[in-house]
């Protein structure tokens, strides 16, 4: 019996709880420059990526932090703060899809999420 040609693997699956209908998905890559530290920021909807290259300090609100590499996924809840996505100090390259409602934009706020 060969082996099948084709591969697939679930690398994560994210809950999105309370998500409204998504009527699109926008799909970036970012490129972070060696220690380019954002600060502290927000999304109007969750934002799912993938690590293409490089790795990154990873922190969602008071979660503990992490290291993100090539091949790692990640998830940015909408509206909860991203305490830390910060590049090393050997840059990063990243995949996002930014699902969006009818008539809504992904938006990034930056700065400490209003209380």
């Amino acid at each position: 019996m060969s082996e099948s040609p084709i591969e697939r693997t679930t690398l994560t699956n994210y809950e999105l709880s309370g998500a409204p209908s998504f009527a699109a998905v926008e799909v970036q890559r970012i490129t972070l420059a060696a220690n380019v530290h954002p600060g502290e920021h927000w999304h109007n909807g969750p934002v799912l990526g993938v690590i293409e290259a490089g790795s990154v300090y990873f922190q969602v609100g008071s979660e503990p932090q992490s290291v993100l590499r090539a091949g790692d996924t990640f998830y940015e809840p909408g509206n909860e703060s991203i305490t830390r996505f910060d590049a090393t100090d050997e840059g990063v390259t990243f995949l996002t899809w930014l699902p969006v409602p009818t008539g809504t934009r992904p938006e990034v706020t930056m700065g400490k999420l209003p209380q």
